[in-house]
């Protein structure tokens, strides 16, 4: 994360003093902070990510990787 007004060994935090950017930074280190097992999955969502996953295993080779989307993107915004 990028220096700023966070402290580890801090008791509460002010988020409001933080700019966006550092609130972003803020909320990927503490989902990254999380192990798997500390997520845990309504059954909805488990059947959901179930049906997307044989949905894609079903179309893989109609599938797009991130690197095309990106080269997309990118075309479209120069």
């Amino acid at each position: 994360m990028p220096q700023c007004a966070i402290s580890l060994d801090m008791t509460t935090l002010d988020i409001a003093q933080l700019t966006p950017r550092e609130r972003l930074d803020l909320i990927g280190e503490l989902w990254d902070s999380l192990a798997p097992e500390d997520v845990r999955l309504t059954p909805a969502q488990d059947a959901e990510l179930a049906r997307r996953m044989a949905t894609f295993e079903a179309d893989r080779e109609n599938s797009v990787s991130w690197e095309q989307v990106e080269r997309e993107l990118d075309g479209r915004t120069k």
